[in-house]
C-alpha cells in the first residue's frame, strides 16, 4: 500500500539556525588562526540578546562579540522592527577554557593516537533517489528555503519577506519505495505587516509562493522530480495566519536543536549529537561526516540503493567500538550486511585523526554547513579571509564539504568486485 513520508527544513533566519551559524562562525575564526583549536561553542539568541558559552583550548584570541554581530547582519536581521539586530543586540560571552580532564583523553604523543572526544554513536545515510544521494523530501524542503532567501535578498518579485521561515514536504511512495507524487507542501514565512486585512494578506502570500517560489524550485530539479509536482498538491502557506513577529524575538534559539534538519530529514537514523560549534575532535561531528562519506560512496559504487552506516566510540579511545552497515535488503552483493561491515572497516580508517586528515576537517569550513543541511551539499574550493584585532588578517584556501566527495567509489568497487 502506498505510504507518505515527510521532511522539514528551516531557514538561515530561524532562531535555532541563527545560533548554529554564530557557533560555527566562532569555530571557524578559532581554526583560521589556530588549526589545532579545541572548541565547543554554544549560542542562545532571544529578543535583543545573544549569549555565547562553551569551552575552548586555543593559542589565539577572537573578537567573539563582533563575529556574532556580523553573522546576524549577514543573515538579514538589520532592522529595529525585527526586535533583533546585529548592530544593536547585546552580546554576552561566557566562553571559558576546556576541561583538562577531557583534553587528556584526546591529545596524545602522536596525532594518529588521538582519542575520540566523547563516547556515542553516529550515523551516515545515502539513497539513490536523488542525484546528491539525499532523501528527496528533505532535498526539496531545503531548496524551497534557499530560493525563498534568494527572493528576499533580491527584493523584487516579493518585497515583504523577513528572514525567519520553515518548510515541509510530504511525498507519496509506492510499495517498492519509489516516489510517486508530492502530496503536501507547508511553508511558513515571516513577513512585513500588510495594510490589507488578514485574509487578503494570506491570499497574497500564498499566491506569491505558489506562483513565484514553486516554479523557481521546480526549475532546479531533474525531470523525474519535476514530474512529482501536480495540481492536487495541498499547500499550507502560513497556516497559523499572520507571521510578522519571528526570529529570535518570536522564539528563543539554541545551538544544536535542528539535528534532523541538519542530516537526513528523518530517514536513516541519528545518534543524537549536534554538529555546530564543535571542532572535529568531537566525533559527534567528524564521525557523522565520515559515516555519510562512507554511505554515499557505497551507494554510488552500486553496492546498494540505500545504506545506513553506524559508527561508535568511547571517549579517549582511538579505535571505534563498532562499525555497522545496513543495506535495507537492497545490497547487490551475495554478502550479509555483517560481512559488508567488516570489509568497509578495512577500506575506511575511522580513527578520529584519520577522519580529520582524510576529510581535511582542521580548516575553517563550518560556517557554510550551519544552514540548509550539512549533507548533500556540493564540494568546492573557496578562498576565505579572516580578520582579527589580535592576529591581523589571514587568507585561507579551503575545500568545503569534503565528505560529499565520491573519491572512494573505485576503491569500493575493487574491494567488493563490483
Amino acid at each position: 500500500m502506498p505510504y507518505l513520508f515527510t521532511s522539514e527544513s528551516v531557514s538561515e533566519g530561524h532562531p535555532d539556525k541563527v545560533a548554529d551559524q554564530i557557533s560555527d562562525a566562532l569555530l571557524d575564526n578559532f581554526l583560521a588562526f589556530d588549526p589545532e583549536s579545541k572548541v565547543a561553542c554554544e549560542t542562545l539568541v532571544t529578543t535583543g540578546q545573544v549569549v555565547l558559552a562553551g569551552e575552548v583550548k586555543s593559542n589565539t584570541y577572537i573578537d567573539a562579540t563582533q563575529i556574532a554581530r556580523n553573522v546576524i547582519n549577514k543573515i538579514g536581521y538589520t532592522e529595529g522592527a525585527y526586535q533583533f539586530s546585529g548592530d544593536s543586540c547585546g552580546v554576552i560571552s561566557l566562553i571559558h577554557e576546556q576541561s583538562q580532564d577531557i583534553n587528556q583523553g584526546v591529545d596524545r604523543a602522536t596525532k594518529e593516537e588521538q582519542g575520540a572526544g566523547d563516547q556515542g554513536m553516529m550515523f551516515g545515510y545515502a539513497t539513490n533517489e536523488t542525484e546528491n544521494y539525499m532523501p528527496l523530501a528533505l532535498d526539496i524542503s531545503h531548496k524551497l528555503l534557499v530560493e525563498l532567501a534568494a527572493l528576499r535578498r533580491e527584493n523584487k518579485e516579493i518585497t515583504y519577506l523577513r528572514p525567519d521561515a520553515k518548510s515541509q514536504v510530504t511525498i507519496e511512495y509506492s510499495d517498492d519505495n519509489v516516489p510517486q507524487r508530492i502530496d503536501a507542501i507547508v511553508i511558513s514565512t515571516q513577513h512585513d505587516p500588510f495594510n490589507e486585512d488578514d485574509a487578503a494578506m494570506l491570499a497574497q502570500i500564498k499566491k506569491d509562493l505558489v506562483e513565484i517560489l514553486i516554479p523557481r524550485v521546480t526549475a532546479l530539479l531533474p525531470a523525474y522530480a519535476q514530474d512529482l509536482f501536480n495540481d492536487d498538491i495541498t499547500y499550507h502557506i502560513n497556516p497559523t495566519g499572520k507571521f510578522v513577529i519571528g526570529g529570535p524575538h518570536g522564539d528563543t534559539g539554541l545551538t544544536g536543536r535542528k539535528i534532523i534538519v541538519d542530516t537526513y530529514g528523518g530517514k536513516g537514523a541519528h545518534g543524537g549529537g549536534a554538529f555546530s560549534g564543535k571542532d572535529p575532535s568531537k566525533v559527534d561531528r567528524s564521525a557523522a561526516y565520515a559515516a555519510r562519506h562512507v554511505a554515499k560512496n557505497l551507494v554510488a559504487a552500486g553496492l546498494a540503493s540505500e545504506v545506513l552506516v553506524q559508527v561508535s566510540y568511547a571517549i579517549g579511545v582511538v579505535e571505534p567500538t563498532s562499525i555497522n552497515v545496513e543495506t535495507y535488503g537492497t545490497s547487490t552483493l551475495n554478502l550479509t550486511d555483517g560481512e559488508i561491515s567488516k570489509k568497509v572497516a578495512e577500506i575506511f580508517d575511522m580513527r578520529p585523526a584519520a577522519i580529520e586528515s582524510r576529510l581535511k576537517l582542521r580548516n575553517p569550513i563550518y560556517s557554510e554547513t550551519a544552514a540548509y543541511g550539512h549533507m548533500g551539499r556540493t564540494p568546492r574550493i573557496e578562498k576565505l579571509v579572516f580578520e582579527s584585532p589580535y592576529n591581523g588578517k589571514v587568507e585561507r584556501e579551503v575545500e568545503l564539504f569534503t565528505w560529499e566527495k565520491l573519491d572512494f567509489v573505485e576503491e569500493v568497487k575493487k574491494a567488493f568486485e563490483l
